[in-house]
């Protein structure tokens, strides 16, 4: 794997949300416009709703079925050479989704060492306490999550019927995102090839 601060870094997006008429799609699409307007960024968008996994775990130190191996090997590799990721996740009860979660849980070293940024979104809140909890979450996974976030709050009605965004402090609070998980993310990749990460 090339260390160059000059390559682009992998980021790694994931839809968290798969139910029926979800809105994901519609932030995605946005966000990858904004990760298409810089040359250091190479966005990856992983939808589990399009690459599904198993909901039920092996027991601790045994192999998944081989229908869980197929579906693992359709986003595992993505994961693993990713620099850097993005979650866009909608807040289900005062928290994330159960798709989300469990992708999580399917992986343990593809997330070590790396750093995560949150885009959410949802009614009043924005899905703010959804990205509370990820936060947590990842921290026992070894990964760094990044201060800065997008929130879409009431966001049916963000977004035109192209699917963008007018307004300014938007894309000034993007730009702040990706800035933090860009510099991040070289920091962490130069390190950890001096320096294996140790977990």
């Amino acid at each position: 794997m090339s260390t160059s601060s000059s390559s682009p870094l992998r980021v790694a997006v994931l839809i968290g949300s798969t139910r029926e008429g979800r809105f994901a799609p519609v932030v995605t699409r946005w966000l990858a416009g904004q990760l298409g307007q810089r040359a250091d960024l190479r966005a990856d968008v992983v939808d589990l709703a399009e690459t599904p996994l198993p909901t039920v775990l092996p027991a601790f130190g045994e192999e998944p079925e081989p229908g869980a191996k197929e579906a693992l090997a359709l986003v595992s590799p993505r994961l693993a050479a990713a620099d850097a990721f993005v979650f866009v996740t909608p807040e289900y009860n005062h928290s994330f989704p159960a798709s989300l979660k469990n992708a999580i849980d399917w992986h343990n070293q593809e997330w070590h060492g790396k750093p995560v940024a949150f885009v959410s979104y949802g009614g009043l809140s924005g899905g703010l306490r959804a990205v509370e909890q990820l936060r947590v979450v990842m921290a026992e996974l070894h990964a760094t999550t990044i201060r800065n976030t997008v929130s879409f709050h009431n966001a049916w009605g963000a977004f035109d019927a192209e699917g963008r965004v007018d307004d300014p402090a938007v894309d000034a609070a993007a730009k702040a995102m990706l800035d933090q998980l860009t510099w991040w993310a070289h920091a962490l990749r130069d390190a950890k090839s001096v320096r294996p990460y140790a977990a």
